[in-house]
């Protein structure tokens, strides 16, 4: 069987060479450009730009619009909220462009750049975010979007709180809101809810007041949502960085890298990072295989450290963000 499907790849392969020539395309470079070959002849999926997931409801028609001039009247959301029109034929691909700039849209890249970034609502409305996973999304693809990186694709994901719904260990670099509570312990009436609410069993009562592990809080603000007295406040809020992680036929999960990182320090973080993988990385290596080839102790010593950023270092620090599953023996 699995003879058969090398086959059967193989021979699509040699088709889509044969055509591209035929036509005088280059697909690689159409797909670089979000134009994605499709199995049937002269035909491609077009790829739209929308970060964070977030579209008008302007863009939304200008796609049904594209979808049912060019396409077949059917519109794909991929896994990262790009929308997709299906079924377009490369002669249109110049009319859809113009269209596209019409309400100042366009195709997203794909091929060996950094990708369109993707988030959750984060704190704009969903209750569980801690951080604006929107706006952060929207800067990172103004200034990011389309960054040649010289190997592979390079993705970046944004989650507002520890839930982790847009799988920042799944990414290249991503980003999860983080919140460290502070317990003011004269306003505390020791009603327990906090402890009662803390799914991490990180806090216990010590007489009337409780009493927090550090070892154990993975910083989700929790006891602050559920503290009727307002005394478990926010003492500080940010971002925890993770990096090397991948989707895909052998999935990486990420190394947590970073703790409490503002705004700034994000971008700052992901600037040095493609700079790093450039240099680093061999061939078609994404940055996890980098990271895994070279040693996790060189990308924190020439890209966390020098930012001067709240490392994680020591693999204990780790632990409390760790994940269940089939470890292969290992």
């Amino acid at each position: 069987m699995a003879d058969e499907e090398s086959a059967t790849m193989e021979g699509l392969k040699s088709t889509l060479r044969k055509e591209s020539r035929k036509l005088h395309l280059d697909f690689n470079e159409l797909k670089s450009g979000g134009f994605i070959k499709q199995t049937q002849k002269n035909l491609f999926t077009v790829r739209l730009r929308c970060p964070g997931g977030k579209v008008t409801s302007e863009r939304m028609k200008k796609a049904a619009e594209i979808a049912e001039k060019y396409g077949n009247g059917e519109v794909h959301i991929s896994v990262r909220q790009s929308i997709e029109v299906p079924y377009v034929h490369y002669q249109h691909f110049d009319e859809i462009a113009a269209s596209l700039r019409e309400i100042d849209w366009s195709v997203a890249s794909c091929g060996p750049r950094v990708r369109v970034p993707t988030a959750c609502a984060g704190c704009t409305y969903n209750p569980n975010g801690i951080t604006d996973t929107q706006g952060m999304c929207a800067e990172v693809d103004k200034r990011y979007f389309g960054t040649p990186t010289g190997h592979h694709k390079f993705k970046v994901s944004f989650s507002g709180c520890p839930i982790d719904c847009f799988r920042t260990r799944e990414m290249d670099l991503g980003f999860q809101g983080v919140l460290e509570p502070m317990l003011i312990e004269e306003l505390c009436n020791g009603c327990e809810l906090c402890v009662k609410g803390c799914e991490e069993g990180a806090l216990i009562m010590d007489g009337d007041i409780p009493v927090r592990d550090w070892d154990k809080c993975i910083y989700c603000g929790d006891c602050v949502k559920v503290c009727p007295v307002d005394s478990m406040v926010s003492k500080r809020i940010g971002w925890l960085a993770r990096a090397g992680g991948k989707h895909g036929k052998h999935p990486y999960f990420s190394y947590e890298i970073a703790n409490f990182l503002t705004d700034e320090q994000v971008f700052s973080l992901i600037e040095k990072t493609v700079v790093w993988y450039r240099d680093n990385a061999v061939g078609r290596e994404r940055i996890g295989g980098a990271i895994e080839r070279l040693g996790l102790d060189k990308y924190m010593d020439e890209v966390v450290v020098p930012l001067g950023l709240e490392a994680v270092r020591d693999p204990k620090d780790r632990m409390k963000y760790y994940a269940k599953g089939n470890y292969y023996g290992r």
